[in-house]
C-alpha cells in the first residue's frame, strides 16, 4: 500500500518561498513519476509540476513556470516542490501524487494519478 505524506505548508507574503515535501512509502518510489496537483475552494484540482521515473524530465504548468521547481531524493523515497516569486493565486491545498503507470515521463493527469497524499495547505497574502 503506497503512502504518501506532505509537509511543509504555511503562510508566506506574495513574494515569498516555500518548499514542500512529499515522503513516499509502500512502493519501488525509483520507478514511477510523481507529481503535485493543487485545489482551491470551489475549483477543480489542477495539475502543478511532475517528474519523470528517473527525474531527468519534469513539466509545469504555465501558471508556474519559471517560479517552481520540482525535484526528487532517491535515497529518501521523496519528491519535493520549491515554489519562489509566490502570488495570492497559488493559495491552495496542494496534494502530492504518484502515478499508477510505470516508469512513464509525466504526470499530468488525475486519472493515471495511483496514490494521493493528504494535502497541505498554502496560504500566500499580501
Amino acid at each position: 500500500q503506497v503512502q504518501l505524506v506532505e509537509s511543509g505548508g504555511g503562510s508566506v507574503q506574495t513574494g515569498g518561498s516555500l518548499r514542500l515535501s512529499c515522503a513516499a512509502s509502500g512502493r519501488t518510489f525509483s520507478s514511477y513519476a510523481m507529481g503535485w496537483f493543487r485545489q482551491t475552494p470551489g475549483k477543480e484540482r489542477e495539475f502543478v509540476a511532475s517528474i519523470s521515473w528517473s527525474g531527468g524530465s519534469t513539466y509545469y504548468a504555465d501558471s508556474v513556470k519559471g517560479r517552481f521547481t520540482i525535484s526528487r531524493d532517491y535515497a529518501k523515497s521523496t519528491v519535493y516542490l520549491q515554489m519562489n516569486s509566490l502570488k495570492s493565486e497559488d493559495t491552495a491545498i496542494y496534494y502530492c501524487a504518484e502515478d499508477a503507470r510505470w516508469r512513464r515521463l509525466w504526470l499530468n493527469e488525475e486519472t493515471d494519478v495511483g496514490s494521493w497524499g493528504q494535502g497541505t495547505q498554502v496560504t500566500v497574502s499580501s
